[in-house]
C-alpha cells in the first residue's frame, strides 16, 4: 500500500470516526411515578422533560422516559434497562424517596450518575454516583422548626408516611425540634393509600400539641390535614415541601387553608428581588413550561426536572471536553466528575454546588416559607 493511499484511508477513517462521535447522542434515562396514587407528584417531571432542549453541553441528547408507577421493583427494572440496554450516561429519578433509594446500587455498580428527584439520605458508601436534586429534608425541616419557634410553638406532634419519606422527615424533625425548645409529644404513621387516619388523628389530638407536622406529599397529605380539622384541631399544621403542587390545593380545598410549608424559590419567583439569580432562571423556565402546557401555576417538581437538566448540561460540557465518548464508562465517570466539580449551577429551586464531599449541593438560598391562602400558595411574610 502506497504511503499516499494509506494517508487517504486514515483521513477517511478519522472523518468517519468524527461523524460517528458527533452522531452518538448523550443518553439520559428518566424514571418517575407517572401513574398511581402519587402520579400528581411525578407528572410535572415528565411534562418538564417535553420542553428540554435538544442538546446537552452543545451535544445532541436523547431522553428515555419510563413510568415506574411508584413501585420500587418497576423503578429498578427501568434503571436496569437504562444501564444494560440503552447504555445511558446518567439516570434521573425516581420521583419518590422510596423508589429513588432503590436505584443507588444500580447507579454505583454501573458507574452511572443518578440524580434523585425526591429527597434521599445518601450514606458515604452509596455516595460515589448518587446526587440529590430537591432540597434535602434537613434544610427544609430546619425552616419548619424555625417557623414553629418564631411563632411560639412549644409542643408538636408528627403524622407521616410509613415509608422512607416519612422516616426521613420524622428522624430529622425529632432531632431538630428539641434543640429549638419544642417537645415532640406523639408520632403516628399511615400508608399512602389508606382510606382513613382517624385513629392516628385522635391520638394526636389527645396529647394537645401546639402544632402538627405532616410528613407526607401531594394528594395523600390532604387526608390527615383534613381529618385534623374535621376533628376540631385548630392549631397550625405544617406540611413538607413535597406538598407544593396544584393537586394538593385541588384535593384539599378549604380544609388546607392556612397550611404552612417550605418550598423552593420558584414558587414565589415573581416576588423575589431582581438581584436574586434564581429569579430569572425560574421565570424563563415558567415561560417555556406555560407555552407548552398553558397558563397556571407551575409545580416546583417540574422545576426540579429542569434543574436536573441544567446540572447535567453544565457537567456534559466538562465531560465532552475530556474527549470521552458518550455511551462509555469514561464518559460516565467524566460526567460524574463534572457534576461534582464545585462550580455553581443556578437553577429554579436553588444554586447547586456539588463537590466530592457534598452530593446535596444546596444552601439556605434554596428555600422560602409559604402558606395556603385563598386556594393559592403565597409567600409568608417575615
Amino acid at each position: 500500500m502506497s504511503r499516499k493511499l494509506f494517508a487517504l484511508m486514515a483521513a477517511v477513517m478519522l472523518s468517519a470516526s468524527s461523524v460517528s462521535f458527533a452522531q452518538t447522542p448523550i443518553k439520559i434515562g428518566l424514571t418517575g411515578t407517572f401513574t398511581g396514587p402519587n402520579a400528581s407528584n411525578g407528572i410535572p417531571y415528565r411534562e418538564a422533560a417535553e420542553v428540554f432542549p435538544a442538546t446537552m453541553g452543545g451535544h445532541p441528547v436523547e431522553w428515555i422516559i419510563l413510568d415506574d408507577g411508584g413501585d420500587a421493583t418497576s423503578a429498578m427494572k427501568n434503571a436496569r434497562r437504562f444501564v444494560d440496554v440503552d447504555k445511558v450516561d446518567a439516570i434521573v429519578g425516581s420521583t419518590s424517596s422510596p423508589t429513588a433509594m432503590t436505584l443507588f446500587d444500580i447507579a454505583n455498580n454501573s458507574k452511572t450518575s443518578q440524580l434523585a428527584m425526591s429527597p434521599v439520605a445518601i450514606s458515604d458508601e452509596k455516595k460515589a454516583f448518587v446526587f440529590n436534586v430537591p432540597q434535602p429534608v434537613s434544610l427544609m425541616s430546619a425552616a419548619i422548626v424555625d417557623d414553629m419557634k418564631k411563632n411560639g410553638v412549644k409542643t408538636a406532634a408528627f403524622i407521616g408516611y410509613a415509608d422512607g419519606w416519612g422516616d426521613l422527615n420524622w428522624n430529622i424533625f425529632k432531632e431538630m425540634a428539641p434543640k429549638a425548645g419544642i417537645e415532640v409529644l406523639a408520632e403516628e404513621r399511615y400508608n399512602r393509600t389508606d382510606p382513613s387516619v382517624i385513629a392516628q388523628v385522635l391520638k394526636v389530638i389527645a396529647v394537645d400539641p401546639d402544632a402538627v407536622f405532616i410528613g407526607a406529599s401531594t394528594t395523600p397529605a390532604v387526608l390527615p390535614h383534613a381529618t385534623l380539622r374535621d376533628q376540631g384541631y385548630e392549631g397550625p399544621i405544617y406540611q413538607t415541601h413535597g406538598t407544593v403542587a396544584q393537586a394538593f390545593l385541588d384535593a384539599g380545598g378549604e380544609a388546607v387553608e392556612g397550611a404552612r410549608m417550605p418550598t423552593g424559590p420558584m414558587v414565589a419567583a415573581d416576588e423575589l428581588p431582581d438581584n436574586n439569580p434564581i429569579k430569572q432562571v425560574s421565570l424563563d423556565f415558567i415561560k417555556k413550561y406555560q407555552a407548552k402546557w398553558g397558563d397556571g401555576p407551575v409545580s416546583p417538581f417540574a422545576g426540579y426536572a429542569w434543574d436536573a437538566m441544567l446540572i447535567l448540561d453544565a457537567a456534559a460540557e466538562k465531560a465532552l471536553a475530556t474527549g470521552a465518548k458518550p455511551g462509555t464508562e469514561a464518559f460516565r465517570v467524566a460526567l460524574r466528575n463534572g457534576i461534582q466539580s464545585g462550580e455553581e449551577v443556578v437553577g429554579t429551586n436553588g444554586v447547586y454546588r456539588y463537590t466530592p464531599e457534598d452530593h446535596y449541593g444546596l444552601d439556605e438560598r434554596a428555600r422560602v416559607m409559604i402558606t395556603v391562602e385563598d386556594g393559592k400558595f403565597r409567600l409568608l411574610e417575615e
